[in-house]
């Protein structure tokens, strides 16, 4: 026999958890009394959201799901919007969080917060325990239904009553839930029917989304790209699963994306999406997608096929398996008068957005992309950083990690750190602007802590620059509440921190800075001083 907290304790073991990202209080400290005997790693972050964050990067490293831990009331509520996060973005992340005595639940006792109620709208699936004896199958349960079928968050909130009692523990071999059977084997009349478009098709296209990552088909996907010589354009969320230096690969679609991705849209006659919902931001209008176009959809969940796009050939399924089926269904085929079209569409150079006192951000990203080792990891936040980012870091055999669903402002530190103790080997830097900085600079702290060596650029231009942009397009220029007066010295709150920085506003300084950041050892902090007039559009 052995207490419930334990027993928590061992069920993550038993799941072969290395590192989890929490904070701690009263109702979930039984639970850290074990944690602290064993040998899983805990990251102390500074707020809740970001053990959240955290996890979140470390999933989408691993493809594993990820841990994150709070206590009841303000810490559980403090994980929503991590947890609608990961739910936005398909990452799976198993949310433990403390509870008042379960005598108590429905008192408004201190620090008591429906958790599995608010969240509902945001996991997966939820587990409020009051019969201790189901702790090693909820466990169980929890990390299969959080990285099967379509990933996502899946909540544990555990009394602290619970936590205390004793229990027979026996892990379980498996889990079988009766009602949760995801398909991942595609149909084979639809797997023939598409092989079949593809061989009449003269302009086939591949969008690869986030669910790409998710099934960890990326070789797959290049497999068949290469196979059938077609084109690949992607979502923001589906970034870097071709490499950039792929002649067969033509950016990111969508309202910020780039002229050769949106016109290789518009004029396919065959739109092959993976694991992408297309949502507004990648195809704003349905009639992007031309009446002479066939879609095929692949997703592994049948909600998401056709919700925003008619499809001609759906298919649901685990899109690694199902585009096995299609390379083993096709031939080799090319289409050299399409790719060359294509090729004509390309990006011209990078778009002079520098002025006297001011860094072009986009010369910042594309300096940094040429030096960056293959196998990096850019995380960026929201906003115009995330948009000259996405257009501008050509990817090479790496990561790009950003809140694409939600929009997360804050995301990038905290996901950053995630994604570096994922995987210590490769450099990570995250990129944020200003205003998501100071969403989330205590978590400097936390990288010094737990000596995580993350680089952060920060694109300063004391302005919410998105919104910014929003009101003067759209609003005749009337700005309000976008100031960011009254914002630290962020060199200074660095050193305050223990952390090297530095700071630029000359174009001919970006690549000395670049080259410092990525040479520097441990943390480091580079801020770039931008003209608040730059535009993403």
């Amino acid at each position: 026999m052995i207490k419930v907290c334990k027993a928590m304790v061992e069920c993550l073991e038993r799941e072969n958890i290395k590192v989890v990202f929490g904070y701690p209080g009263a109702a979930i400290c039984p639970f850290y009394d074990e944690l602290e005997k064993s040998d899983v790693r805990h990251i102390l972050v500074r707020h809740e959201a970001n053990a959240g964050h955290g996890a979140n990067g470390y999933a989408r490293i691993t493809g594993k799901p990820a841990v994150c831990i709070a206590t009841s009331g303000p810490g559980a509520t403090n994980l929503i919007t991590a947890i609608a996060t990961a739910y936005m973005d398909s990452i799976p992340v198993v949310i433990i969080t403390g509870q008042v005595n379960t005598d108590q639940i429905g008192r408004d006792v201190f620090q008591e917060a429906d958790i599995t109620g608010s969240a509902e709208p945001f996991v997966k699936h939820s587990y409020l325990v009051r019969n201790s004896e189901d702790i090693p199958r909820i466990f169980k349960d929890a990390f299969y239904i959080a990285g099967t079928g379509r990933p996502g968050p899946v909540l544990i909130d555990i009394p602290y009553d619970v936590q205390n009692q004793m229990i027979d523990f026996k892990y379980p071999e498996h889990s079988e839930i009766r009602s949760y059977k995801p398909t991942v084997k595609g149909n084979s009349l639809q797997i023939k029917r598409i092989a079949s478009a593809l061989n009449e098709s003269k302009k086939p296209l591949i969008c690869s989304g986030g669910g790409i990552f998710s099934a960890d088909a990326c070789s797959e996907l290049k497999e068949l790209s290469s196979l059938c010589e077609i084109p690949v354009v992607s979502t923001m969320m589906g970034i870097s699963a071709v490499s950039a230096c792929d002649p067969l690969y033509f950016g990111m679609i969508g309202m910020h994306g780039v002229k050769a991705a949106n016109l290789a849209i518009k004029e396919c006659d065959l739109l092959l999406l993976i694991g992408a919902r297309v949502g507004d931001r990648a195809i704003k209008s349905p009639a992007m997608v031309t009446d002479n176009t066939k879609v095929i959809h692949i997703d592994i969940d049948p909600a998401e096929i056709g919700k925003n796009v008619d499809v001609n050939i759906p298919v649901v399924g685990d899109a690694k398996i199902i585009l096995q089926q299609i390379i083993n269904a096709c031939s080799k085929q090319t289409h050299t008068e399409w790719i060359e079209k294509l090729n004509t569409y390309r990006n011209k150079p990078v778009d002079d957005l520098s002025s006297d006192g001011y860094v072009n951000p986009k010369k910042v990203v594309s300096c940094l992309s040429g030096k960056l080792a293959p196998g990096s990891t850019i995380v960026a936040d929201v906003g115009q950083n995330q948009i000259w980012t996405a257009s501008n870091f050509k990817v090479k055999d790496g990561r790009f990690l950003t809140s694409g669903g939600m929009g997360t402002m804050g995301y990038s530190l905290g996901a950053a750190i995630g994604a570096k103790l994922a995987m210590p080997e490769n450099p990570v830097i995250a990129i944020c602007g200003d205003g998501s900085f100071q969403m989330q600079m205590m978590e400097l702290a936390t990288a010094v802590q737990h000596n995580v060596d993350v680089k952060v650029i920060v694109m300063s231009n004391n302005r919410l620059g998105m919104v910014r942009e929003l009101q003067k397009n759209a609003y005749g220029n009337k700005l309000t509440a976008v100031f960011l007066d009254g914002s630290p010295d962020f060199i200074l709150l660095a050193k305050a921190y223990g952390i090297n920085a530095m700071r630029i506003n000359n174009d001919d300084d970006i690549e000395k800075a670049v080259n410092t950041l990525i040479d520097s050892k441990g943390p480091f902090l580079l801020e770039c001083v931008v003209d608040p007039e730059a535009p993403t559009l």
